[in-house]
């Protein structure tokens, strides 16, 4: 780990620190692409350090902070105790600096989810998964013990989830150093670091921690993923911290059928209150572990992780990470939305015909644009507001990314819950002049956020998702727009007719006749159904058949294009499957009853 030295000029150094945003610039050695995600003590970037082609996560120190010698050696003692730490399971520090003023921790990059993303979007984590995660999990926190180093802050947002199946954890920043002469403690004199959700009863009390802290930590996080919540939780921060010094929780095996006794056991172990009636070491726990047969293959491990870039990645000021984490829990959980198998059907033929449309047409390949800019804009001073409504106005007349910046920077969601709706709009924004500039790799990074959204947050999971397909339809990446339309196509009919018509006319034009016409069938199938004596119904079986026969008449005319086929073999094999997806559904809902006509041969299949 290395330690460079700024040679820059004081005008660079104040040129940099006054910009809210360093996306675009370049900081010695490395080129910030975009920002992944903020916390109390830092914003966290993607970068590619040019000299070794490589992407990290580039965490900087925020500049108020920058000024405050004590905030600086936390900031570099956090880097120091996670270096010391090489491990499979954990997330490696690569270097940490200063340049122009600006003090950084570059570390490794890990493409996937964190956990607690996970868990938001599916619910639950699959019993066999939950063990593989444990697992590694413990063998990370083994080496830190190993090397008298304990995490203190354990939860789902800190274990990443790669898309190679490796699990990490991240965040050593309030770790704490025991072992042999030294002793670093990176937290702040007379404050309980770590997140009340997942903090050990000796952490409430501000007591003395050691790795067994870290064992109760994990214990929660093992509890939230198979029961879907975590053991105990309140109104504040609080009530959260008495019930882990009090209450004993629930028994997981009345939460969940199927966890193995010896599971259930092992876990309701590791949350003890008592640190000596605990598993003591991190080896034990892996030794127990082992114990408790699992099987599970490639196929188990979540084929989505790559849709999401890890934007929690060391986001260190356990204060305010604590607050954002009890706001979230306290949020309504929305009911998910239904799939209506009808409708998919019709969505899923639609999206068929138009993937084969893109053959016929030949449409010219548009490559991703992935670079940023070398040219930075102008810096600008954005003037603070007097509220958060009167933030996201001034951005929106000035409309530029260090506007809508703006919004979060002075009104962060963690101060008022108010605050959120703006600081979202804000983000909403930025995606849509990322897009606008052709810049898709940003742009799908904000969009990102919208989409795994909570499922009660409609209108703006809507918009991530017009959004996302917009970009794969515009770089031709034909198999993640169509999965785009299809959600897309089941969540618009639970919003209001305005907030429909409003991200209808954000889709891009084709795409915006596929949903129109998809929507145009829906209603005229439902009328149908209603009025079973009208003249133009057809049983479903008839009505799909024809779409069988419609979707055969194009795969002859491709049979007669050969240069056109081989050119196009993504799109064709994109056709495919999307067509063996569509016979799936329409014999499923054979299954329900429907009278079926007999299905056509399958031999001229895209």
């Amino acid at each position: 780990m290395s330690v460079p030295h700024s040679t820059s000029s004081s005008n660079s150094t104040d040129s940099i620190l006054l910009n809210p945003t360093l996306v675009g610039q370049r900081l010695g050695d490395y080129q910030i692409l975009r920002r992944l995600g903020r916390g109390g003590m830092s914003v966290v970037y993607l970068a590619e350090q040019q000299s070794l082609k490589r992407r990290v996560a580039f965490k900087v120190l925020k500049p108020d902070l920058a000024k405050d010698e004590v905030y600086v050696q936390r900031f570099h003692k956090e880097a120091q105790a996670a270096a010391a730490l090489v491990h499979a399971n954990i997330v490696q520090i690569y270097e940490v600096g200063e340049i122009d003023g600006v003090h950084y921790i570059a570390q490794e990059y890990i493409p996937g989810q964190n956990l607690a993303q996970y868990i938001r979007r599916n619910n639950s984590v699959s019993i066999p998964l939950s063990i593989v995660i444990l697992k590694q999990v413990a063998a990370a926190l083994n080496r830190a013990s190993d090397q008298g180093i304990t995490h203190r802050d354990i939860k789902p947002e800190n274990i990443m989830l790669s898309t190679t199946g490796e699990v990490k954890v991240a965040d050593f920043g309030l770790a704490r150093v025991t072992s042999g002469e030294h002793h670093i403690d990176t937290t702040q004199i007379g404050i309980t670091m770590g997140t009340p959700l997942y903090m050990s009863p000796e952490q409430a009390e501000g007591g003395k921690v050691d790795p067994r802290s870290d064992i109760y930590s994990l214990g929660v996080t093992s509890y939230h993923m198979l029961a879907g919540r975590p053991p105990f939780e309140g109104e504040t921060a609080l009530s959260v911290a008495v019930q882990h010094l009090k209450r004993t929780p629930q028994s997981l095996s009345e939460l969940r059928k199927g966890i193995p006794e010896k599971l259930a056991s092992l876990i309701m172990q590791m949350l003890a209150k008592n640190p000596a009636e605990r598993i003591q070491k991190a080896n034990d726990l892996q030794k127990q572990l082992r114990e408790i047969p699992v099987t599970i293959s490639e196929e188990d491990w979540p084929d989505d992780l790559e849709h999401i870039d890890c934007d929690d990645v060391s986001l260190a000021d356990a204060r305010v990470d604590a607050t954002q984490q009890l706001d979230a829990l306290m949020k309504t959980q929305g009911q998910q939305i239904h799939n209506q198998r009808f409708g998919r059907i019709w969505l899923a033929a639609t999206v068929v015909l138009f993937l084969t449309g893109i053959l016929m047409g030949s449409l010219p390949y548009s490559e991703e644009l992935l670079e940023t800019p070398d040219e930075v804009a102008e810096i600008e001073t954005i003037e603070k507001r007097d509220n958060v409504e009167a933030q996201y106005l001034y951005a929106s007349v000035v409309n530029t990314e260090e506007a809508y910046l703006g919004v979060e920077d002075y009104f962060p969601v963690e101060d008022d819950p108010r605050n959120y709706h703006y600081v979202t709009l804000s983000h909403q924004r930025i995606a849509d002049l990322y897009l606008n500039a052709e810049n898709y790799a940003a742009a799908e990074a904000y969009y990102m956020e919208l989409y795994y959204l909570a499922p009660e947050e409609r209108h703006f999971r809507a918009y991530g998702i017009a959004g996302l397909a917009n970009i794969y339809n515009r770089t031709s990446n034909v198999a993640r727009m169509a999965d785009r339309l299809i959600e897309l196509g089941e969540v618009l009919p639970l919003l209001n007719d305005d907030i429909q018509a409003e991200i209808m006319e954000r889709l891009d034009t084709e795409l915006r006749d596929i949903v129109e016409q998809f929507r145009a069938d829906a209603t005229r199938q439902s009328t149908n159904v209603e009025n079973p004596d009208s003249s133009e119904n057809e049983n479903h079986a008839g009505l799909t058949t024809a779409l069988y026969r419609q979707i055969s008449e194009f795969s002859k005319a491709f049979s007669e294009l050969p240069s056109l086929k081989d050119a196009s073999a993504g799109i064709q094999d994109e056709i495919q499957k999307r067509f063996e997806e569509l016979q799936e559904l329409i014999r499923e809902q054979s299954k329900d009853g429907s009278p079926n006509e007999s299905e056509p041969e399958s031999t001229n299949n895209p």
